[in-house]
């Protein structure tokens, strides 16, 4: 099997490209490629197939323990580069869909812009056993759970993480958990702990989206919100409101770069 190394922002992906539909890609399988000792290493794996509307391509995303997911920011600005190379000449914008709905990139360089998904599922901050402040919460593709604190570095992402990831208000599918720093106001520092990594990664796009959008509510902060993460790129997240309040045109901006290509038995 052929394969691409990309990485988002330090958030690495294994792309294949799928579109014969000839790949073998069960949960074992893709765990085994992703395992970073015994395999090729990465937190997910990326797979390019035909489109069923009328978009170029279908994404389908999977994490590292095999299961797949239905969104993931870092690996769609991936795999838009990636299957940009599939298409004749060098496209400024490319379409593709996803269990979370239809995402569209445009390219400036080794930097895409993609167009999320509408959030959804917005809770109020609550109070919740064994986290370090209230918890706020948002879907942005995948449920992310975000809690700002004075110092991300001080942070024990791995044991609070956990008890995000798998807390009974998060039931039954459970969340990603976020730790997010206020700089300044509109500039934060993240760190976040991935459900089906289950540990804490280099980045994760769209839970730099859902923390600068909760703190664009909590804050009044105006677009865009730039958000550095563990891997030490700075990703901005850029939105507009209805006239109801609710987001539109979320867009998500970072690096895509190609790693390494190879062939795994």
């Amino acid at each position: 099997m052929d394969f691409t190394k990309m990485n988002g922002a330090g958030n690495d992906f294994v792309v294949v490209d799928n579109r014969a539909g000839e790949l073998s890609l069960s949960g074992e399988v893709i765990a085994r490629l992703c395992d970073r000792h015994c395999g090729v290493g990465a937190d997910g794996l990326l797979a390019v197939e035909p489109a069923e509307g009328g978009a170029d391509f279908r994404m389908r995303y999977y994490n590292a323990d095999g299961g797949e997911a239905e969104m993931c920011g870092n690996g769609a600005r991936c795999f838009a580069r990636f299957a940009a190379r599939l298409l004749s000449g060098a496209p400024d914008s490319l379409s593709f869909e996803t269990p979370a709905g239809l995402i569209r990139a445009t390219f400036s360089g080794e930097l895409v812009t993609i167009t999320m998904s509408a959030p959804h599922d917005f809770r109020e901050p609550a109070e919740l056993a064994g986290a370090p402040g209230p918890v706020h919460f948002m879907n942005t593709g995948v449920p992310h759970a975000v809690v700002f604190v004075d110092d991300v570095e001080l942070v024990d992402v791995m044991t609070l993480g956990a008890t995000l990831r798998w807390h009974a208000a998060f039931e039954p599918r459970g969340t990603n958990a976020n730790f997010a720093q206020v700089v300044s106001p509109g500039n934060l520092i993240l760190r976040t702990y991935e459900r089906g990594v289950e540990g804490e990664t280099l980045a994760c796009g769209t839970g730099v989206c859902a923390t600068a959008l909760l703190h664009h509510l909590a804050a009044g902060v105006p677009s865009p919100v730039a958000v550095r993460v563990r891997g030490g790129e700075t990703l901005r997240v850029g939105f507009a409101k209805t006239d109801t309040g609710a987001f539109q045109n979320v867009t998500l901006t970072g690096p895509a770069d190609f790693v390494f290509a190879g062939s795994v038995d």
